[in-house]
């Protein structure tokens, strides 16, 4: 799941952005109207988390936008803007759902698990290569009936090698893949995160190996034993 947060106040994006990535999605985070637009038309997003107030516009122009569109994408607004009058406003706009500030953290992640369930569901098949499964909707990685326990960023990689599993997945195309919006990832850090992906799948007979294709990218195959 990969979310985008819209909202100008930096403290509160870092604040809402450990709460997101804690719950295991990945999260970009714009400040604004025009950076929002640009996020949403280069990348999928399954929900948006939308402040009102923005330095360069109203966020219910961006809800109206996206609705415009026939965009179906979940918006769930984060605003001081607590009267009646203006819930119902965002919500007549094309918002989802609607969550005054302050908030609990709790209250957020179960709004946003609310909203996920109701977006149309993905004929995303579990994904396979040996012994190893990877469901893309529970986010859940299995050995046989082991689940093994990976970190956000490595439960990603292994979906987009298992993907593309017997053919090699370019490094760079790893990086645009798993960077955050405005907030490039290194090779080297890409390096550090397979090693370390690895590592997490070495206890279990997954009857498969990651292999590096030097000076091109990765490949996941299928071994004997």
């Amino acid at each position: 799941m990969r979310l985008l947060l819209v909202e100008d106040s930096a403290r509160l994006r870092e604040l809402v952005g450990e709460t997101i990535r804690g719950a295991g999605w990945r999260l970009d985070a714009v400040g604004g109207v025009a950076d929002a637009q640009a996020a949403l038309a280069s990348t999928h997003y399954d929900l948006v988390l939308l402040d009102l107030g923005l330095p360069d516009g109203d966020g219910l122009d961006l809800v109206r936008g996206l609705r415009r569109s026939r965009s179906s994408t979940p918006v769930l607004v984060l605003t001081a803007r607590g009267a009646v009058d203006e819930r119902i406003a965002g919500l007549d706009a094309g918002a989802d759902d609607y969550l005054t500030k302050p908030f609990n953290n709790g209250e957020l992640l179960a709004r946003a698990r609310a909203l996920l369930r109701r977006a149309p569901v993905s004929a995303d098949p579990v994904l396979e290569a040996g012994a190893l499964r990877f469901d893309p909707a529970t986010q859940e990685a299995r050995c046989g009936e082991e689940v093994i326990a990976l970190a956000p960023r490595e439960r990603a990689t292994l979906e987009i090698l298992l993907r593309n599993a017997g053919r090699v997945t370019p490094k760079r195309g790893l990086e645009e893949t798993l960077s955050e919006y405005d907030e490039e990832i290194s090779p080297n850090a890409i390096e550090v995160l397979m090693s370390r992906l690895r590592r997490r799948l070495a206890p279990y007979p997954t009857r498969t190996a990651i292999e590096t294709v030097r000076g091109v990218g990765y490949l996941l195959r299928e071994t004997e034993g």
